[in-house]
């Protein structure tokens, strides 16, 4: 057993590109989680739309800025593909709706809701790009499904008809990861980046027409949306990375790690309690996110 660790660890080939990915997908996670929160927080100072669209457009200049500094294009001639112009389109989609989510829902909610992505990217991967599936595989994203189903209770007391938000983010996003993994090789992360921020920038005017308009924000607000910034690109990024690297259904579960990361979050800097049924949907959502994970046949 030593040995195998030994060889594992001293290899040519140290890790496989099924750990890279999760490894690259939970540092995403981690960083997409501190997003969300600053974000929620930037929402109660000015419209959530302006706050989408100022982050939007300094992250779309940082991108441009990275793929010409590595003397890329900044705009690849791929973004006017059908798939590409697909993936804007749950892009804007995903944002905009999850956007909404933060600013009306507990964080620990919404970004409960948001770990049913996984599953439905697996389901897409299965029904799109021909990947295998057991029947486990298919009871695993079925339970996905009803975890998501505890944590919104439809006609029940403890349903907020605003967690719709979240559940329309979440297929956005998993449309926008899907799209990602068609992407052309050609295609770098800093190019993707600025298709991707570039796409946030618009669903933030989206927001922000129906808001009637913005806030001048102060000092702290903008030091707020600047960390979302930064977290937002690591996120995109490190997404980005693990979308592209090893399988689909192998790699996505790990999104499962911005729940706990929310969930930590939420507790300790926005005094959230999550109640007994949004805790067992969640758990429910992670065992069967596992479940598939460990499924590769």
């Amino acid at each position: 057993m030593a040995l195998s660790l030994s060889r594992r660890l001293n290899g040519p080939d140290q890790f496989s590109a099924e750990a890279r990915g999760a490894l690259y997908m939970i540092l995403g996670m981690g960083a997409f989680a501190l997003e969300d929160l600053a974000v929620k927080q930037a929402s109660t100072a000015i419209p959530v739309g302006q706050a989408v669209v100022i982050y939007g457009l300094v992250g779309t200049l940082c991108f441009a800025l990275f793929a010409r500094l590595q003397g890329q294009r900044a705009v690849h001639p791929a973004v006017f593909s059908r798939v590409m112009l697909l993936r804007s389109l749950c892009e804007i989609c995903g944002r905009l709706f999850y956007a909404l989510a933060l600013a009306l829902t507990p964080l620990s909610n919404a970004s409960a809701i948001l770990q049913a992505a996984p599953v439905i990217v697996a389901l897409g991967a299965i029904l799109f790009f021909g990947e295998q599936v057991t029947l486990r595989k298919w009871l695993s994203i079925l339970a996905g499904f009803i975890g998501v189903l505890l944590i919104l209770r439809p006609g029940l007391d403890g349903f907020r008809s605003s967690a719709i938000f979240a559940v329309l983010g979440t297929i956005g996003f998993a449309g926008r990861d899907l799209a990602t993994r068609a992407a052309p090789v050609s295609m770098t992360t800093a190019q993707i980046g600025v298709l991707g921020f570039s796409m946030l920038t618009l669903a933030g005017a989206v927001l922000l027409a129906f808001s009637g308009g913005g806030a001048m924000p102060d000092v702290a607000t903008l030091s707020v949306l600047a960390a979302a910034m930064l977290f937002g690109m690591l996120g995109y990024c490190g997404l980005t990375l693990a979308m592209r690297t090893g399988r689909i259904a192998s790699v996505s579960p790990f999104r499962y790690s911005r729940l706990l990361f929310a969930l930590f979050l939420g507790v300790l800097l926005l005094d959230e309690r999550p109640d007994v049924m949004s805790m067992i949907g969640s758990a429910i959502i992670v065992a069967s996110g596992v479940i598939v994970l460990r499924e590769r046949n």
